[in-house]
């Protein structure tokens, strides 16, 4: 009778096999905060975007109802200088999201007043050219807060993911930071009371 003779896996080939069962998980476990960090800037390269898009429209939008209607001056240069101001953190290298959040809010502030000051007028509101701009606007608007919605809701994945155990560990290895949430300013819950002196 043959004698059998059993096979015995040494400890080094245990030790590169858990290695490599650790490496793999690591690496499935940093690909997939990528994935989700990736989507993260999706959703707010969608919010620039639209806001890209106002800040075209408000151009035509001031000369609109600056042929139409006697404002007061101030009104045209805040929402010129919130629009300048978002570009220029659109522009700039070092601006990070919360200097473009800080833009937009102000952009956002400026243009909400210029929007109430508009309803004051009733012929302006009357006028084709005016109508089919505003209809832009008002669509534009909408679509600036579906995309800083889904902008919050992938933050939120992203930033409950990075601060679960064990992928907390992982993110601080590689320097997946959270990001900030798009909040409105405070006094956004207000609307703007706009006084004529007719």
């Amino acid at each position: 009778m043959a004698k059998k003779t059993s096979f015995k896996i040494p400890v080094w080939a245990w030790g590169i096999g858990i290695i490599l069962l650790l490496g793999l998980w690591l690496v499935g476990q940093y690909n997939s905060l990528v994935g989700l960090d990736v989507e993260v800037q999706n959703k707010w390269a969608e919010v620039e975007t639209q806001y890209q898009r106002r800040a075209d429209l408000v151009p035509q939008l001031v000369s609109t109802v600056q042929g139409a209607a006697e404002f007061e001056q101030s009104t045209f240069v805040d929402v010129t200088e919130a629009r300048t101001q978002w570009l220029n953190s659109q522009s700039d290298p070092n601006a990070t999201i919360e200097d473009q959040m800080a833009a937009s809010n102000s952009f956002d502030s400026a243009f909400s007043r210029l929007l109430v000051t508009v309803e004051a007028y009733p012929e302006l509101n009357a006028t084709e050219g005016f109508m089919t701009l505003q209809s832009q606007l008002e669509g534009n608007e909408n679509r600036i807060s579906v995309a800083r919605k889904d902008y919050n809701d992938e933050v939120t994945v992203f930033n409950g993911t990075v601060r679960k155990v064990p992928k907390n560990l992982i993110a601080s290895i590689f320097g997946f930071d959270q990001y900030p949430l798009f909040e409105s300013s405070e006094g956004a819950e207000v609307a703007p009371t706009i006084e004529f002196d007719f």
